[in-house]
C-alpha cells in the first residue's frame, strides 16, 4: 500500500492539478454568467473562418472555432483545460469577428480570462506573473511601461524585438516620450495626488482585490507604498 501510494501522482490537466467536476462546473456556470456571453456565442457553423483570420492559430496550436465549440457545448472539461492553457495563446486582436454566425470567439476568451484572474488560477498567475512588475510600475509612479523595464527575461514572449530595445535604452529614453523631446525625467514624473487617486479608484472598483487573487506579494508591496501617500493626503480608506 505504502509503495502503491508512493508512486501514486495526481492528474493533471494542461500541467496543472486537475480539479473536481464540481469546480469546473462552477467555473464554467460563472463564464456563462457573464451578460456579455449570449452576445457572444450563438453557434458555430464550424467554417474555419475564424481560424484562418487568427494571427495566434499560425503560430501556436490554437483554435478560436475550439474554444466557441466548447462553450457551446457546455463541455466543462474541456473549457477548463482551456483556461488553463488555450485562453493565454489568443492576443485578443478580435480577428475572429469575422465569423458568418455572429459568434465572437474572443470575447468569450476575455471572459474566460477574466474568471481564471478572479478565482486566482494557477494559469493566470504564471500569465500574468511578468506584468506584475507593470502593475507596481504604474502604482507606485503613475506610468505604465518604462524602457528599462523591456528586457527580455520579464517579456519572454514579446518576441526577439524586446532584446533589440534593451540593448538600446539610452536611445529609446531619450525618444519617449516624444512630447517631452529629450527631457525623459519630466516625462516619466507622475504628481502624488495622481496616485493617490488612481490608487483610490483601484481600491474602491475591486481591482486590488483581483490583484490580491494573482500575487498576493504584490499587493502587499502596493498597499505598504500608497498607505504612506494616504497619511500625507489624509485619506482614510
Amino acid at each position: 500500500m505504502t509503495e502503491t501510494l508512493a508512486h501514486y501522482k495526481a492528474p493533471v490537466v494542461a500541467g496543472y492539478p486537475d480539479v473536481p467536476l464540481a469546480e469546473k462546473q462552477r467555473l464554467f456556470d460563472e463564464i456563462r454568467g457573464d451578460i456579455r456571453f449570449a452576445d457572444y456565442l450563438y453557434g458555430c457553423y464550424e467554417c474555419g473562418i475564424c481560424v484562418a483570420a487568427c494571427p495566434s492559430a499560425r503560430f501556436y496550436d490554437f483554435s478560436p472555432r475550439r474554444i466557441a465549440q466548447a462553450a457551446a457545448r457546455e463541455d466543462v472539461e474541456l473549457v477548463y483545460q482551456q483556461m488553463q492553457e488555450d485562453i493565454w495563446e489568443c492576443s485578443q486582436c478580435f480577428s475572429c469577428l469575422r465569423c458568418p454566425r455572429g459568434n465572437n470567439p474572443g470575447g468569450i476568451i476575455t471572459i474566460m480570462r477574466e474568471v481564471a484572474v478572479n478565482n486566482g488560477m494557477a494559469s493566470a498567475r504564471e500569465a500574468l506573473a511578468g506584468y506584475s512588475r507593470i502593475i507596481y510600475k504604474i502604482m507606485s509612479t503613475g506610468t505604465q511601461v518604462s524602457p528599462d523595464m523591456l528586457q527580455p527575461d520579464a517579456f519572454p514572449d514579446w518576441g526577439p524585438e524586446t532584446g533589440d530595445v534593451s540593448t538600446h535604452l539610452d536611445l529609446w529614453r531619450r525618444a519617449l516620450p516624444s512630447e517631452t523631446l529629450h527631457t525623459t525625467s519630466t516625462g516619466w514624473a507622475v504628481d502624488d495626488k495622481t496616485l493617490v487617486e488612481l490608487y483610490l479608484i483601484w481600491f474602491h472598483t475591486g481591482a486590488l482585490d483581483v490583484i490580491k487573487d494573482v500575487d498576493r506579494g504584490l499587493h502587499a508591496i502596493l498597499q505598504e507604498v500608497m498607505e504612506e501617500r494616504l497619511e500625507e493626503e489624509g485619506i482614510q480608506i
